[in-house]
């Protein structure tokens, strides 16, 4: 398998039915995931052999930017795949859709699914399809952060055959709050299985990079008088009237904060470095107030959010203003050196998928440098508190600290 890293080899020898190939942002997940496959059905690559005839139908559910972008269609062509069977050296149908749409595939069977950037935690409709999905046909998991408690596994569990259903899990783990007005497991018990288990789905890729990443925080201004008047008399200065929520009152508290002009000046101050930039934001009047910026003559600024899908442009300065919820994942960019965090997202595995779009293995790079801007007011103090202990800043929470 010329075209692998050694790495990547390895991973596709331990692979199996059910289970989870964790690597990180830009280990090559997709690719390896697609050579277990074309083995699985009998394809070989020294010397190469196609797909026996009577190969599985293929179906990758993805990202719909990933879907979008078309960015697992470049990955089939080391395999000689194609969505087209007729221009597929195997014939085999090939369909790509996203997390959203995976309920019209629950009554798929023999066929082989991959499920890319996993997102089955949890018991909603989404778990509901991949467990009657799984029951009837081949699959394995991509990710880059399988789960960060056992809750987060459940599904995959139930998946295996390790447990009939949640309850039985429950049952057998774990121990609930008595306070709690809703279910909290308060501690997990018979550790030693769950760990057992992890282990006998989970393939880790472990590979050395060949980037350096540079974080750098760069703290910046924020009104104080109007930031500290708002905390205390809980007031909408915009709307006019009382906050009614902790999550309006944390977005008002970013508002002030995220709209200081000194993040401004910290970002054209960056920019005059680094010609080349990609930006995270999370709001819209974030991404008004970056595209009211002149850069300079011949820069190019480009957006990706929920209102346009534009591409990185070609120039050779440009700017490229990416909102985290529609942008964290699902393409890459090697044209570039430098991403800002121009306001911090609450949850560490969308910073952490953010910064994987310039660290590739493809890319021409060794150093990559990250600038995160925030500011020390209590929020964002607080925000980075969440981020490094890795957990996701939680506004009710932390509001309930200073009610009065």
């Amino acid at each position: 398998m010329a075209f692998l890293y050694d790495y990547q080899e390895e991973a596709v020898r331990k692979m199996k039915n059910g289970c989870i190939l964790c690597g990180g942002v830009g280990s090559g997940k997709s690719r390896t995931s697609l050579a277990y496959y074309v083995i699985q059905n009998g394809g070989s690559f020294e010397p190469f052999k196609p797909m026996k005839p009577n190969a599985k139908n293929l179906y990758i559910i993805t990202t719909a930017r990933k879907r979008d972008t078309l960015e697992w269609e470049g990955e089939f062509i080391p395999f000689m795949l194609d969505k087209d069977p007729e221009k597929s050296m195997s014939k085999v149908q090939i369909v790509i859709d996203s997390w959203n749409n995976i309920g019209k595939y629950k009554d798929v069977k023999n066929a082989f699914f991959i499920f890319d950037e996993q997102r089955v935690v949890g018991k909603g409709a989404w778990v509901k399809a991949f467990l009657k999905i799984t029951k009837c046909n081949n699959w394995i998991l991509l990710s880059a952060t399988p789960g960060d408690t056992w809750q987060d596994y459940i599904p995959v569990f139930i998946a295996n055959g390790f447990y009939e259903n949640r309850t039985e899990f429950n049952r057998e783990h774990c121990v609930f709050s008595r306070f709690s007005k809703y279910p909290k497991v308060e501690r997990y018990f018979n550790i030693g299985r769950l760990i057992r288990l992890r282990n006998s789905i989970l393939v880790d890729m472990e590979f050395i990079r060949p980037t350096t990443p540079h974080h750098e925080d760069i703290y910046v201004e924020y009104n104080r008088i109007i930031y500290k008047d708002m905390m205390k008399n809980r007031w909408d200065i915009w709307k006019n009237e009382p906050f009614q929520t902790a999550a309006e009152l944390c977005y008002a508290l970013r508002k002030v904060v995220n709209s200081d002009d000194s993040r401004l000046v910290a970002t054209m101050e960056l920019f005059e470095k680094h010609p080349r930039m990609i930006i995270f934001y999370n709001f819209d009047y974030e991404l008004e107030l970056l595209k009211s910026q002149y850069y300079g003559e011949g820069v190019e600024v480009a957006e990706w959010n929920g209102h346009k899908h534009q591409p990185i442009p070609e120039c050779d300065s440009w700017v490229y203003l990416v909102q985290y919820t529609a942008g964290a994942e699902g393409w890459n960019c090697i044209k570039t050196d430098t991403i800002v965090f121009y306001s911090q997202n609450y949850s560490y595995k969308i910073m952490e998928q953010a910064a994987g779009r310039i660290d590739r293995l493809n890319t021409g790079y060794r150093d990559l440098y990250y600038y995160h801007l925030k500011s020390r007011s209590s929020i964002d103090l607080a925000i980075s508190r969440a981020l490094v202990s890795k957990k996701k800043f939680n506004e009710g929470k932390w509001s309930n600290k200073f009610k009065t």
